[in-house]
Parts: structure tokens; C-alpha cells; sequence
């Protein structure tokens, strides 16, 4: 008796799930289903990109940089005719670890080298020579401009660390002095190689830096930019601790 009490209910919810209420749940599933295996696509892109790129001009401290990280000691170096790569554990536990790889910053090299690394790129720290910034501000845009149009890049969107090295150095220029400096020669080479792109952007377009219409800032660019004040070198030259707290801080964020 009982059944057959609830047997025009249970029909009635039948015909509703046989109709566009069954169907609308059935998008929304779908819809969750998708957006998961994106998502899931997209960090396992992003956990095989282990790379942490050097980069920069040379003399720009790129080297010392990458020894002090990795042993915490001083040494001599010189330029760079090809790349080094280590493992540097980030965490305190040691258990978080990315693969810093040193680039070459001579002319005749660093782009053949970012050819051929940039795809497994997670972070890049673009290192500036804080000192000699101002006679070099063109050549660093340059290169720097270079790094931001190419289209792997572009579309991987690594973040990015500007590391203004040699602030030891009392003639040493300011973080926010070499970011308003940089700014407006990208926005400058923007609009002068408008005419001829060099780089293709995701879509087979020529690549767009920043916003059309707009003067450039960072702030523009697909991937997260951030500035740090650091010394390989340190303040107490050779004998002496580099200070390079913002980059570890900033390496223990992008790992």
C-alpha cells in the first residue's frame, strides 16, 4: 500500500530527471569535469618546467651569483661561454628543489641559449649590474626585450625576478630607479620594432609587449615581475656573506 502511495511521486520524479533539469545537472558535471582535467593539465605542465634561468649581460654578477647560492662561498670567476646547472634545495627541510641554470650573457651566445632552455624555464632572474646601469640601460632593455616577446615564453609565462646586483657598491642604482629606467626603454623599443616583430606570440601573430595603446609597465606582462636589491659580492667583499635574502625568499615562493 505504501508503495503504490509513492509510485505517482517516484513517476513524477522521473519525468523531471528525463527532462531539461537531468539535463542542465548533466552541463554542470560535464562543465566540472572539464575545468578539473585543465587544471590538472595545467600544473603538470608547470611541475615538468623545474628550471630556474640566469640570465642577464655580461659581468652582470650572473656566475657569482649562481656559486654563492649553491655554497654560500666567494669565488673568482670569469666570463661564461656556456651553461652550468645544479640542483639548489629551496626549503629548510631540503625536500623542495629547482635546477638553477647559468646562462651566458655574451651577445654572440645568450639567445642560443635561451633557445635552447627556455622551454623548461619555471622562473627566470634577470640580473642587472646595479653600477654600471646607466651605460649599459640600453643594451639590458634590449636583451630584456628579447627574453618578453618570444613566444614560448610569453605563453609559459615563467615568472620573472629582476635581480639589481652589486648593491654594495655606493654608486649602486636603486631597484625602483632601474624598473622606471627599463620601462620606458621597452616602451621605446616597442614602438620601434612595431614594424618588424622578430617573435611570434601563441597565435602566429606578431608578439604584443604590453598593452597597445598604453606605455609599458610590468605590470602588462602575462607572467608575475617582481624587483630585489641583492649583492653577490656582499658588503664585505670576499670574506663576507652575499645578501641575497630577497632572491631566496623570492626562489622558496616560485618552487
Amino acid at each position: 500500500a505504501m508503495a503504490g502511495g509513492l509510485e505517482p511521486d517516484l513517476a513524477a520524479l522521473r519525468r523531471e530527471m528525463s527532462g531539461p533539469a537531468a539535463l542542465s545537472v548533466l552541463i554542470a558535471l560535464l562543465a566540472v569535469a572539464v575545468t578539473f582535467l585543465i587544471w590538472r593539465f595545467v600544473q603538470g605542465r608547470r611541475s615538468s618546467r623545474k628550471a630556474v634561468l640566469l640570465l642577464g649581460l655580461c659581468d652582470a654578477g650572473k656566475t657569482l651569483l649562481f656559486a654563492r647560492l649553491l655554497s654560500g662561498r666567494y669565488r673568482d670567476t670569469q666570463t661564461s661561454i656556456t651553461d652550468s646547472s645544479a640542483t639548489y634545495r629551496v626549503s629548510r627541510d631540503k625536500s623542495t628543489s629547482v635546477t638553477l641554470i647559468d646562462l651566458p650573457g655574451h651577445e654572440s651566445l645568450r639567445l642560443q641559449f635561451l633557445e635552447r632552455f627556455k622551454a623548461a624555464a619555471r622562473a627566470i632572474v634577470f640580473v642587472v649590474d646595479s653600477v654600471a646601469f646607466q651605460q649599459e640601460v640600453k643594451d639590458v632593455a634590449e636583451f630584456l626585450y628579447q627574453v618578453l616577446v618570444d613566444g614560448t615564453i610569453l605563453k609559459n609565462a615563467p615568472a620573472l625576478l629582476i635581480a639589481c646586483n652589486k648593491q654594495d657598491v655606493t654608486m649602486a642604482k636603486s631597484a625602483k630607479l632601474i624598473q622606471q629606467q627599463l620601462e620606458k626603454e621597452l616602451n621605446t623599443l616597442r614602438v620601434t620594432r612595431s614594424a618588424a616583430p622578430t617573435s611570434l606570440d601563441s597565435s602566429g601573430g606578431p608578439a604584443q609587449l604590453g598593452k597597445k595603446g598604453k606605455d609599458f609597465d610590468f605590470s602588462q606582462l602575462p607572467m608575475k615581475v617582481e624587483f630585489v636589491e641583492c649583492s653577490a659580492r656582499g658588503s664585505k667583499g670576499e670574506e663576507g656573506d652575499a645578501d641575497l635574502e630577497g632572491l631566496e625568499k623570492w626562489l622558496v615562493k616560485v618552487a
